[in-house]
């Protein structure tokens, strides 16, 4: 509380004092380094050249807050959920930590609003604001430390977007129920990619598709060949649940794929032995 008056105190004096009030905002804190900040939401396809000469964008900082938003929220987790199994904790954990709910997270504390891209990276790459969310974190590690780190993310973040609980019973391997409904009713699947290829800033692109008797039934673009994958399941199990169409589509390709064995009629020499049992 005392040095965020004093901090206060000292941003009267400051022709840049907005940029500084942004961040307070957001964090609850004010910047003492503001230049890292600025960089964490720098999307490398804005990348600016240094006075070293070497061009400057979040990637290394968000590689650095993913190490510590691993490391704080593992440690949440496990004070959290006392007497629960190592699988539990590493399942919750991966669950808040992962992409879609880092740019949800991004999103709600305004800090969408802050990053800067180029127009073409925004509709190839669904995760800049959860890129840049780590990129954040990492910046306050180097800014103020581990310390506050923890402070931002349970305070400012866990408490206030994230109900523990509920995240731990959120179902998120999509592929996997997929497979496990196939194997209840009997259908066969499988996964192929259909699609490889690079984007704008030269990140690799995959598109998967499900098949499920061989009737396509899901399809899923990521930035790698799981993340298609999970997508495809998810699109396939919402179809299944809402196309009756579909449904019917795939039941009539099981019976074709996998006819009924029809029962022959016994030969006269079987009907003998019958006769005479």
């Amino acid at each position: 509380m005392l040095q965020n008056l004093i901090d206060k105190i000292r941003l009267l004096f400051r022709k840049d004092r907005e940029s500084y009030l942004c961040f307070y905002r957001i964090m609850g804190f004010y910047p003492h380094n503001i230049q890292v900040y600025e960089q964490a939401l720098l999307h490398k396809s804005t990348a600016i050249r240094s006075e070293e000469g070497h061009w400057l964008n979040n990637e290394r900082l968000e590689f650095l807050g993913d190490a510590v938003l691993n490391s704080v929220v593992g440690d949440i987790v496990y004070r959290y959920f006392d007497g629960k199994k190592e699988g539990f904790l590493t399942s919750t954990r991966s669950k808040i930590v992962q992409r879609d709910t880092l740019n949800k997270l991004a999103v709600e504390i305004g800090l969408d609003k802050l990053v800067k891209y180029g127009c073409r990276s925004s509709s190839h790459n669904n995760y800049i604001y959860g890129n840049a969310f780590e990129a954040l974190v990492g910046a306050i590690y180097i800014d103020r430390g581990y310390a506050c780190c923890q402070q931002f993310i349970e305070k400012r973040i866990i408490d206030k977007y994230i109900n523990l609980e509920k995240m731990s019973r959120k179902e998120v391997n999509f592929k996997s129920r997929l497979i496990e409904w196939g194997q209840k009713y009997k259908f066969e699947l499988s996964f192929e990619l259909i699609d490889q290829h690079y984007d704008n800033d030269n990140n690799p692109v995959f598109q998967s598709e499900v098949l499920i008797e061989g009737i396509p039934a899901g399809s899923g673009v990521g930035y790698s060949k799981k993340e298609s994958q999970q997508l495809a399941a998810h699109d396939a199990l919402t179809r299944i649940k809402k196309d009756s169409a579909l449904k019917e589509e795939i039941e009539h390709a099981k019976e074709v794929n996998h006819p009924a064995p029809i029962q022959s009629a016994p030969n006269e020499e079987e009907e003998q032995t019958a006769d005479a049992e």
